[in-house]
């Protein structure tokens, strides 16, 4: 009995220890480690398991569940059972002043920090800002790293209904319409791979915006669908090997099994999310530049931003009485783009294909052109000089930034890049870096989107990236509507707007030289205000431009740079309403799409100091504009702080204002 009776009191004492290991053992296993906005309105849960998981609230409600990132190296996998070895807290509240400030002259970047340290030299870093949640990948490691490929695992709770810029593998110049695909129907196939960023409504009132920024020495991330209800990573490998494929491109005939080979000791690009229950914050939002690297130049002094006269769209085709020249692709017509741009004060014209004998020589200016005796000109007339080259051509004739510079060139058009991949990333910030050496500006066309380049050399102007109004009768309202909730929300885009031909679509029909746009003549001047770049572009005939003296006089005076950005109305796909402060001078851009029936707004002027009166010029749809999109009404109000101003915009239409 009595060996009975410690058999039992054995078994019962294994028994407890046995409990207490497996208690102790699952409270390692399954960690749950929170993060919060500053607010207090929005969660991350870290959740330490198998793998790192992490699900997302806004206050109680689930926006994101059990989602999960892996770091894939070429000999283990950071990420896939994790051994938790510290956390770090701490908070960030700085301000930033941006050398070039698309939305706001300073920025408040306040947010909660969230480090986790594991076995094996890795770390991941989540921040908690009060309109959204970020984390990155740091790895600690004296050898190289192979990368090949990295898990970014997101769930949703319920149906979302997903916009998309989508296209069928990884070469693109991102100038997609957006598609609207409810995310239980989004297909893991490679065809269907969208760019970001991505915006997704949860039908709930709550819209959250994907994107990344600190890209450097790494591929894009694009994201397919998992095949239930979930999105996940891609990335396209690294090219090892190219071929010839024309002036302006390379085939890959060869790729790595790796999508990166880099350094063992960095930090890897940020994966955030702007969460908002109001679509007006998705316009206000900076997290691209809150996460960017710090700017790494020192003088920056000579950097610009302005507006640039541009010939492609109309075919370099002024004409009229004041035209006693042929025009074309020569001398004498950009003489007087020069002069248009002197007489406005606009800063820059664009020299586009067509001004070197070749594409495949940067060296050699066509002797119709005389490039030359232009930038002379210019800088006579106090006007800079932009000049158009191919990605190929600069990548084989590296020196060209210096030679540019010799001439007395202000910037470079760099185009057709179309790739995403690490060797075209570390292009884009290897063009950077020798531009800014030169003090040359660069704006990329055939371009990813802004992703914190921008922001660490802010001598990269803008991007392209975006379906603009090259595509003639291709770009219109219904689609550039969503540009300001997501391309735009990113960070700076050259769209090319500044239509003076102006149809409403079902009447479309447009060439170059005689090119058109979709849309009212207030929607194409509204433009202006609500889209951000760093050179924004006028990009009709300024023979057009001098017969419409009161809309030119408007587009020049709005600013490329802003002191701060207060949206008054916004909803997505449909309107957005925007006022902009530069100075004591306040711009304001309304744009709607294709409905049915005109909209119209009462504002508040809350915006504008107390006790004063302001003088505010308008250009409205005209009474005409929904049949004949060039009508359109100026009006001119004395107006205060107290006052609501109404405003209508028809479909496609646009309002726009200066209020000073």
């Amino acid at each position: 009995m009595k060996n009975l009776l410690f058999s039992k009191k054995t078994c019962l004492i294994l028994f407890s220890l046995l409990v207490y290991n497996f208690l102790g053992t699952i409270s390692l296993f399954a960690q749950n480690i929170e993060v919060k906005s500053p607010n207090g309105e929005i969660k991350l849960t870290v959740s330490i398991k198998d793998k790192i998981y992490y699900s997302v609230d806004y206050n109680t409600e689930v926006l994101l569940n059990d989602c999960y990132l892996q770091l894939v190296l070429d000999n283990e996998v950071l990420g896939n059972d994790p051994k938790l070895t510290g956390e770090k807290r701490s908070v960030i509240n700085e301000n930033i002043n941006p050398v070039v400030p698309l939305k706001y002259s300073t920025v408040n970047n306040h947010c909660n920090v969230l480090l986790l340290n594991f076995k094996g030299d890795y770390s991941v870093e989540f921040r908690a800002f009060n309109d959204g949640v970020a984390y990155r990948f740091i790895t600690n490691r004296k050898k190289e790293s192979i990368v090949k490929g990295e898990d970014f695992v997101i769930n949703f709770p319920s149906e979302y209904l997903a916009h998309l810029q989508q296209q069928g593998g990884f070469k693109t110049a991102y100038e997609e319409k957006y598609t609207h695909v409810p995310t239980t129907q989004f297909v893991s196939e490679e065809k269907n791979l969208a760019v970001l960023p991505v915006l997704l409504d949860t039908k709930k009132q709550y819209k959250i915006l994907i994107s990344e920024s600190d890209l450097s020495d790494y591929p894009c991330m694009f994201l397919k669908g998992t095949g239930s209800n979930g999105m996940q990573s891609t990335f396209p490998k690294a090219p090892l090997e190219f071929g010839e494929d024309g002036d302006r491109s390379l085939k890959i005939v060869k790729e790595a099994d790796y999508i990166a080979k880099t350094s063992g000791k960095r930090t890897y690009p940020w994966r955030y999310f702007v969460i908002t229950k109001d679509d007006k914050q998705l316009l206000e939002n900076t997290m691209t530049l809150k996460l960017s690297p710090k700017n790494q130049l020192q003088n920056t002094a000579w950097i610009k931003p302005g507006q640039a006269s541009w010939e492609w769209w109309n075919d370099a085709s002024p004409y009229g009485p004041d035209v006693n020249f042929v025009a074309g692709y020569n001398l004498d017509t950009y003489k007087y783009y020069i002069d248009f741009a002197s007489k406005y004060d606009i800063p820059y014209i664009i020299m586009d294909e067509g001004w070197a004998m070749s594409t495949r020589d940067p060296y050699t200016p066509n002797p119709k052109v005389d490039v030359h005796e232009i930038i002379r000109y210019g800088k006579e007339k106090n006007v800079g000089v932009i000049l158009w080259l191919t990605w190929l051509v600069v990548e084989n004739n590296f020196d060209v930034f210096k030679t540019v510079k010799d001439w007395g060139v202000k910037g470079l058009k760099i185009d057709f890049m179309d790739r995403s991949d690490q060797w075209m990333v570390n292009y884009y910030e290897r063009v950077a870096k020798e531009a800014a050496k030169n003090e040359l500006l660069v704006d990329f066309h055939g371009s990813f989107k802004p992703a914190g380049l921008e922001y660490a050399y802010p001598n990269v102007i803008s991007y392209e990236g975006v379906r603009g109004m090259e595509q003639m009768g291709g770009c219109y309202p219904d689609n550039s509507i969503y540009l300001p909730f997501m391309r735009n929300a990113v960070g700076p885009m050259d769209y090319t707007p500044g239509a003076m031909i102006s149809m409403q679509p079902e009447a479309y029909s447009a060439e170059r030289p005689n090119a058109a746009s979709i849309g009212t003549r207030a929607y194409q001047m509204a433009l202006f205000v609500v889209f951000e770049s760093g050179l924004q572009m006028l990009a009709d005939n300024p023979t057009l431009y001098y017969r419409n003296e009161d809309c030119t006089r408007f587009i020049t005076q709005v600013p490329t740079t802003w002191d701060e950005t207060k949206v008054l109305e916004a909803k997505v796909g449909e309107y957005v309403i925007v006022a902009k402060r530069k100075g004591d001078k306040w711009f304001i851009g309304g744009i709607t799409n294709n409905n049915e029936k005109e909209r119209s707004f009462e504002v508040s002027l809350d915006f504008l100091n107390p006790g004063k009166s302001y003088q505010m010029t308008s250009f409205e749809d005209g009474i005409n504009a929904g049949r004949q999109a060039m009508d359109y009404r100026k009006n001119e109000y004395t107006i205060t702080k107290d006052e609501k101003i109404k405003l209508k915009m028809v479909r496609n239409g646009g309002w726009a204002a200066v209020i000073e």
